[in-house]
């Protein structure tokens, strides 16, 4: 199955640079690109992408402002930001808007591959150092220490706990199955274990939980 990709981007070096690294890979096609988000929003009523590469500052209409809009017309499509800003404001707009990923542009071209085909899935893709970005938004919340022990840590095993403490440092599953000796594919099934168990919606939410309640997670069960 091909995965139907938008490239948003105002510089068309970056363009045709994205396009030619993706177009190697067999199940990823380039449909379309625009050079700001009210291109993008045009285009995506007439290609319908699977997948939208999205930069954040662009004229006309920035990255944040064309997530919310695409997302409010055309939910199924996912959008994955690629920029070179890790602004603090940018990546907690982006994500808060419905960006399913937030990457910078100095990510391998592989790894772009594998988290482009991550979103497709809905699985949430961030960069390195953007989940603590994402955490300082959550600063104000109290110790855990005054918080009450939630009813769901007791539903995750003493694995599935490890797994989510990981998640919160924003280890991808290759870098969590490493450190536990498991396969990806293990990894895999925890992390939708631990989404369903804790009802939250994406590694997102989970590390954000997990950093909450990061003290509960460290009493042995």
């Amino acid at each position: 199955m091909m995965i139907k990709v938008l490239l948003v981007d105002d510089q068309s070096l970056i363009r045709q640079g994205l396009k030619a690294l993706l177009e190697l890979e067999p199940d990823i096609e380039i449909v379309g690109e625009a050079e700001n988000g009210e291109q993008a929003i045009n285009l995506v009523a007439q290609l319908q992408p699977d997948v939208i590469l999205l930069d954040i500052r662009m004229p006309i209409m920035d990255g944040v402002a064309a997530t919310r809009e695409i997302q409010k017309r055309f939910a199924k499509t996912k959008i994955l930001v690629l920029t070179t800003f890790d602004d603090d404001e940018y990546v907690s707009a982006a994500m808060q808007n419905g960006a399913m990923g937030y990457l910078l542009k100095d990510t391998p071209s592989e790894e772009l591959a594998v988290a482009i085909r991550a979103v497709h899935k809905g699985y949430t893709q961030l960069g390195p150092g953007i989940v603590k970005k994402l955490l300082t938004q959550f600063s104000h919340v109290a110790p855990t220490q005054s918080l009450p022990v939630p009813s769901s840590l007791g539903e995750l095993t003493p694995r599935e706990k490890e797994v989510l403490q990981l998640i919160a440092t924003g280890a991808s599953n290759r870098e969590i199955a490493h450190q536990l000796y498991i396969s990806e594919g293990t990894v895999k099934n925890h992390v939708t274990n631990i989404l369903n168990r804790l009802n939250l919606r994406d590694r997102t939410q989970a590390a954000i939980w997990a950093n909450t309640y990061l003290s509960y997670l460290n009493e042995p069960s």
